[in-house]
């Protein structure tokens, strides 16, 4: 564990006994939220994204210790174990070189090799490799012998060559060698699948296409290994050098490696053949197939801190407040759902109306929804943005005009995922009585009121701002999702007299039970008091207890400090500020100036360290006080609801949908999202589009090409930018120009789920991007590096 932590300590550049300190914490049950908030003393303020960093570290080297283990107790089972083999096994540092080094000792099923040394034939081959002045021919017929199965000469040198192969094969460090040339200089090649050039036509980009492996992006990596998987790719790692060499490079370093060269003696020719084969039947596909492995994994871990970036963005987005809501679920023949509710996000009312083809019904419509609002005094009006969202956002324009006594505001909000939750066990339970549709209009009305509260319901994998999310690991994938849900639940709190259980049960140290049995409590004896309440709750222990106290608040409680993120723990030090000053408690709550003259060190004792108390006085300078930012949205220019409306040129608000290696898609009120490439993001070089904008980041962007055949918006956040002339992209024929284009965004577009193919967003919770034009993103690209 000293070896472990000491590791881990130098990956994250802190000391040892911080490590030390946070993983005693996590082995007795802490959570990286409570860590990170109430534990700083103990770990020298790790935050929480060295926690995490360091709990998937953790992960990964216990499970190579255990794997260390058993390979050191079969080598010693099997009588050859030696001392040097052992070192080699306790400095292996990665699960790979381990792996190298068991390779020879590695139970395995009756290979060639083994038949050939049950034969007799491993002198032979000692013979040959160690006095390549042997004549092969000469030698292998002392070996014929039928009743071991070497029939002639031939079969002779045959298993000779087969033992070579196995021992050359199974060398740990030369597998390092290899491994290591062909990742800093092989290339990925790409080719397409004869006869697939039709069926595979949206991976046309990588039908003749090569990069080097190791500075490969994760997205086009992605996409590559989604052509392969689709049976329109075929994928190999080359060494552009090789193609004009009689013999390969990796032969080479195999005969260097053991010493064989050719000197005109009997075996060298028979040796050099045993390398041949050696390199094209042994190595090259294992080799060639963990270093696809190694890419596909650093892809995958690439596209899931894209997707877990995107989704903090979108958790953490700026809530509208608790103020009563109307949700409209926009649809044209089955018309537009309706639900209402009140501040605390309770279902008052609902209909369903037709305003849009073929029943018309505006007039009606609106007169639905005026007495809807005048009846339940509604402030705002939360509109989904699929399939005639802006058709339904025309109306709610008219329904605003008309409502001359009150301010309504509407704004559209994205319903990735809505359709999800209305079918899910929770909200069956939630609403059982309640059609599907209508429960979609709640959950719309509910994540402008509060996005956090209402998208934790839903499986983060559902709500669509990944890249790739199904050709990644879909239990690191969860795993990483459900961190990003529990560390953004916990930094923004929970009121525990209105959570919902999934809300709850995001909360540190609390688990679905813990969650439903809060509610139970809440139900069956009124709303919580205190903190000191919910050890009344079955089965919340102490250490439950410790773990989510700090995280949940109570309002308008017996204790104002239940409002806050102070911890119950830490309010003895709280009450020593109040006493040494002549104060109450709930008069300190607020008082700037006067927390401002408080000395922090004053108050540290053997149980509070400087991080808490400092923690403590801002907390009560803004008690609970919320990290989102402060609510705003998009407002979409009149006049341009479909892609046909746009114009090159044209300045339009949006807002960012998702955020990508390449660049960003920006929601611009044409069912259609269009996308700022990276080199558009601004006017000075962008490495990471997220140092830029985030999603729900509302932005402005500027036009500067459509393709109406292909559904495809080329977008702008430079509006000093002007559109190019029009070219032949219009037509849809950009191929085999545009390899930014090509090469970052249009597999990625195009194997999406449009909305605008649907007549609307897609609610299967699929990310619903589209790409852009090749020629101006390489134009554009170019202008940056001039």
């Amino acid at each position: 564990m000293e070896q472990i932590s000491h590791r881990i300590a130098e990956e994250l550049s802190v000391k040892q006994a911080q490590v030390s300190a946070a993983v005693t914490l996590l082995d007795e049950g802490a959570t990286v939220p409570f860590i990170a908030r109430y534990r700083k003393e103990i770990t020298g303020g790790l935050d929480d994204t060295q926690l995490r960093n360091l709990e998937e570290r953790l992960r990964y080297l216990r499970e190579l210790e255990d794997r260390r283990n058993t390979v050191l107790k079969s080598i010693d089972d099997q009588g050859k174990l030696t001392d040097g083999l052992k070192a080699d096994i306790m400095s292996a540092e990665t699960k790979t070189r381990l792996e190298d080094l068991y390779l020879p000792y590695k139970p395995k099923r009756r290979t060639k090799a083994q038949i050939a040394r049950e034969a007799g034939l491993e002198p032979l081959a000692d013979l040959l490799f160690n006095s390549p002045e042997t004549d092969p021919q000469t030698a292998a017929e002392a070996y014929i012998n039928a009743d071991t199965g070497v029939a002639d000469i031939k079969a002779a040198l045959d298993g000779a060559k087969q033992i070579l192969m196995e021992r050359f094969s199974e060398d740990a460090s030369l597998l390092d060698m290899l491994r290591t040339r062909l990742w800093q200089q092989g290339e990925l090649q790409s080719r397409v699948v004869p006869g697939q050039e039709q069926t595979g036509e949206k991976f046309s980009d990588y039908f003749e296409h090569n990069e080097p492996i190791n500075k490969t992006p994760s997205h086009r990596a992605l996409a590559m290994y989604r052509g392969r998987n689709e049976g329109a790719l075929q994928l190999a790692i080359v060494l552009p050098e090789a193609e004009e060499l009689k013999i390969h490079p990796c032969e080479e370093m195999i005969a260097r490696h053991f010493g064989i060269e050719d000197q005109g003696r009997p075996a060298d020719t028979w040796l050099k053949e045993v390398v041949r084969w050696t390199w094209r039947v042994k190595l090259l596909t294992h080799i060639e197939t963990e270093l696809m492995t190694r890419l596909r994994e650093s892809a995958e871990m690439e596209a899931i801190k894209v997707f877990a970036g995107n989704l903090k963005d979108l958790l953490l987005a700026a809530p509208a407040g608790p103020r009563a809501t109307l949700g409209l679920d926009p649809g044209l023949r089955t018309g537009v759902k309706v639900a209402v509710v009140d501040h605390t996000g309770k279902l008052l009312d609902y209909a369903t109306i037709y305003p849009h083809v073929p029943k018309n019904q505006w007039r009606e419509s609106l007169a639905v929804l005026a007495a809807l609002v005048e009846k339940h005094n509604v402030d705002l009006i939360s509109i989904g943005n699929g399939t005639a969202s802006r058709e339904t956002d025309k109306l709610a324009g008219d329904l605003v005009k008309m409502i001359k006594d009150r301010k309504v505001s509407k704004i559209m909000v994205s319903e990735a995922g809505a359709s999800v939750y209305s079918a899910s066990e929770l909200a069956a339970k939630e609403f059982p009585d309640l059609d599907v549709s209508i429960r979609g209009a709640v959950s719309i009305a509910r994540r402008l009121q509060d996005p956090l509260a209402e998208l934790v319901k839903i499986d983060p994998k559902s709500i669509g701002v990944g890249q790739y999310q199904h050709d990644v690991s879909q239990t690191q994938l969860a795993r990483s999702l459900e961190a990003v849900v529990e560390d953004c639940v916990n930094a923004v709190g929970v009121d525990v007299n209105t959570a919902s259980v999934a809300l709850l049960n995001r909360v540190s140290g609390l688990n679905a039970t813990l969650a439903q049995n809060i509610i139970s409590y809440r139900d069956e004896n009124g709303t919580f008091n205190s903190r000191t309440d919910l050890k009344k709750v079955a089965r919340l222990g102490p250490k439950a207890f410790e773990q989510c106290a700090g995280f949940l608040r109570i309002m308008n409680g017996k204790n104002p400090l239940d409002a806050s993120a102070v911890h119950p723990e830490a309010y003895p030090v709280v009450k020593k500020i109040a006493e040494n000053n002549g104060r109450k408690v709930d008069t300190l709550i607020g008082d700037s100036s006067f927390l401002k003259g408080i000395n922090p060190i004053e108050y540290i004792d053997d149980n509070f360290g400087l991080p808490t108390v400092t923690d403590i006085l801002q907390e009560l300078d803004k008690p609970g006080r919320d990290p989102r930012p402060e609510f705003k949205a998009a407002e979409f220019m009149e006049g341009v609801e479909e892609i046909s409306d746009l114009k090159p040129g044209m300045v339009l608000e949006g807002a960012v949908t998702n955020v990508t290696n390449f660049g960003a898609f920006v929601d611009i009120g044409v069912h259609q999202d269009g996308l700022v490439h990276i080199s558009a993001l601004s006017n000075r070089f962008v490495e990471d589009p997220r140092t830029v904008v985030k999603a729900g980041d509302i932005v402005q962007v500027k036009v500067m090409d459509v393709d109406q055949q292909r559904r495809r918006i080329a977008l702008s956040m430079r509006l000093n930018d002007e559109p190019e002339a029009k070219s032949n992209s219009s037509t849809g024929n950009d191929k085999g120009r545009g390899r930014n284009y090509s090469s970052e965004s249009r597999d990625h577009a195009k194997d999406k789920s449009r909305r605008g193919q649907q007549g609307g967003s897609n609610k299967s919770g699929q990310p619903e991007n589209m790409g852009t034009l090749g020629m101006l993103l390489a134009q554009a690209q170019k202008k940056q590096r001039k």
